[in-house]
């Protein structure tokens, strides 16, 4: 009985002692740890530090590279709308020049085809002619003529009968025909407009050129649609006066007569001084040329034939024929 006693309390003792040691280590340890966690949370809290600051920064730099970067595609989106805008703007450019190419294409076939045509139509002409008129027919030298009027001068000078008879009954188709002259000389080198007494529409010219330009022919026009000095009803003041004044060896000169009436005088002497001044050279050519166009108004009076109308027509036929011109009788005294 006294033997199992002792076993049991040897036993007892070093079990104690096992567990005491053990709980000695771990409270050993618990110290031994607590004394070194301030440290390591002071490092690791130092190292987040650094590691906030530096992420800090690089945010602070991304945000200033955004911004830029935001800038420049604003200004790249611009430039892509200022190039969307141009490229609208080319196409419609193109669309219009593609449209005027194909509207000249069309032109140029249907003028290809009118020459075509035409070149037919003067085949058969210049057969029919030969037919008509021989194979032996020479055309005469072309020359520059415009209803039978020759407009191969430089220098023009218009005579216009300023009486009353003119001024209130044709002048209205006087203009007219002022104007179908000017325009079948597009460019002259000196104009010059005078009544049937030799007078000058713009005194500051007498005796001189106007210049030939859109502005002196629009000035003509316009002082002519009123112009209204006294008149005796004859050109021949006018003529010899043109004639003496103007002319000039070196200068190609027509004038034209404008008028209604030749009232008095000889028509003999009239073309015999008409003659004597505007006297012919070696080949036959007179210094200038002398048309004339007569207005029907004495013509049209109600009490009949007018002599003086007659007379007029008379006289411009004889110095046009005489002087290398034509004479152009009208059938009205209305446009």
């Amino acid at each position: 009985m006294r033997r199992r006693r002792r076993a049991v309390e040897a036993f007892s003792i070093s079990f104690l002692d096992v567990i005491c040691c053990a709980f000695g280590a771990i409270i050993l340890v618990l110290v031994l740890s607590k004394t070194a966690e301030p440290r390591v949370l002071e490092a690791i809290r130092a190292d987040l530090n650094e590691v906030v600051a530096e992420l800090t920064r690089q945010i602070f730099e991304i945000r200033g590279d955004t911004q830029v970067l935001n800038r420049e595609l604003n200004s790249e989106r611009e430039q892509v709308s200022d190039i969307k805008q141009q490229l609208a703007r080319l196409i419609g450019d193109l669309a219009r020049v593609r449209a005027q190419f194909a509207a000249s294409q069309r032109d140029l076939e249907t003028q290809r085809a009118i020459t075509g045509r035409l070149d037919s139509a003067k085949q058969e002409l210049s057969a029919e002619m030969r037919r008509l008129l021989g194979e032996d027919f020479r055309r005469a030298p072309a020359d520059t003529t415009v209803g039978g009027i020759p407009v191969d001068s430089e220098y023009i000078i218009f005579i216009i009968d300023t009486s009353g008879s003119m001024f209130n009954y044709a002048w209205s188709l006087m203009l007219k025909k002022v104007e179908e002259t000017l325009s079948v000389y597009p460019r002259v080198k000196g104009i010059q407009v005078m009544n049937d007494m030799g007078e000058y529409m713009f005194s500051q010219y007498a005796g001189k050129w106007i210049v030939d330009t859109p502005a002196r022919r629009k000035a003509i026009r316009r002082r002519l649609a009123t112009w209204n000095p006294f008149s005796n009803s004859s050109p021949v003041e006018g003529i010899t006066r043109a004639i003496r004044t103007y002319y000039a060896p070196d200068k190609k000169i027509s004038l034209y007569v404008f008028g209604d009436e030749f009232s008095t005088g000889s028509m003999e002497e009239v073309v015999r001084t008409v003659d004597r001044i505007n006297r012919a050279d070696a080949q036959g050519n007179r210094l200038v040329r002398i048309h004339g166009v007569g207005f029907p108004v004495q013509l049209t009076r109600p009490d009949g034939l007018d002599a003086t109308g007659v007379r007029f027509a008379a006289l411009m036929r004889m110095l046009s024929e005489r002087n290398g011109g034509t004479f152009v009788g009208l059938n009205r005294v209305s446009p």
